[in-house]
């Protein structure tokens, strides 16, 4: 029940089953068939297909597309999808055909527009005529049929007109429109494309930059350091015991760390 709801909820059919089947390795067997069986239509496919591997257990030839030429050779040619059938040849019935009387040419080749123009003229002048007899006093003879009523009838036959010529024209413009429409859709994807390019154009102009600068600064010599006192001008204690124990003083220096005076500490022991 859940599924049946869902499938009603659902505004575009299920696909049918088979669908699964029209896969590429499929395909290729189909056409590898094809070719070795052209004069054997009736050849076992796993005798045929023995060098393949996964072979279907259904015929390969329910994969064929339907021939077009057999559908319109039947007076009453349609083909079905999703469980509907749709005729080939769709036509919609004319005026003439439904038992109306048609003021404008039946075939679509000849130029209509002078009839359809002069049913115009005739319409408006027919309107004005129905409103005269309308506003007109009545008639003293009631058998008589009024005269509007004939102007009524003969504006339903031009407005039938009207109608069924406007609906002939539906596909010519529905096609018109989905042309127009496709080329809006090719013309945005363009716009979208450039802009798209030209941002990349952008990035790869600062990444270029980026690239550079970092090249520079790799190049560039280092920076020179401050000179660090050599060995030779530190000066040990060690090596002037004589001037540290005649004077009794500590020798000048301008900064006495820990370890020196540690070290002053054990020589005076």
């Amino acid at each position: 029940m859940d599924d049946e709801e869902a499938e009603l909820r659902n505004p575009f059919p299920s696909p049918p089953s088979h669908y699964v089947k029209y896969t590429s390795h499929n395909l290729n067997l189909l056409a590898l068939l094809k070719e070795r069986t052209s004069d054997d239509q009736n050849a076992n496919q796993y005798d045929v297909l023995r060098d393949q591997t996964d072979i279907p257990e259904w015929p390969l030839t329910q994969l064929e597309k339907p021939r077009v030429d057999w559908i319109l050779d039947e007076p009453d040619p349609y083909y079905e999808v999703y469980g509907e059938r749709w005729p080939l040849k769709d036509s919609m019935p004319s005026l003439g055909e439904m038992g109306g009387l048609q003021l404008y040419p039946e075939d679509p080749s000849v130029d209509r527009r002078p009839a359809l123009r002069s049913a115009l003229r005739s319409l408006l002048v027919t309107y004005s005529a129905m409103t005269k007899s309308l506003l007109a006093p009545a008639p003293i003879n009631t058998d008589v049929p009024p005269e509007w009523g004939r102007h009524a009838e003969w504006i339903d036959v031009m407005a039938q007109n009207m109608m069924f010529a406007a609906n002939e024209l539906r596909p010519i413009q529905a096609r018109a429109s989905l042309e127009g429409m496709m080329k809006r859709q090719i013309e945005l994807r363009r716009e979208e494309t450039a802009t798209l390019h030209s941002k990349c154009d952008s990035l790869e102009a600062k990444l270029a930059e980026l690239r550079a600068v970092a090249h520079s600064s790799t190049q560039a010599p280092a920076a020179i350091s401050e000179p660090t006192p050599s060995a030779s001008h530190i000066p040990n204690p060690r090596q002037e015991p004589n001037a540290f124990q005649s004077s009794g003083k500590p020798p000048h220096r301008e900064a006495i760390d820990q370890v020196d005076v540690l070290r002053w500490a054990e020589e005076v022991n």
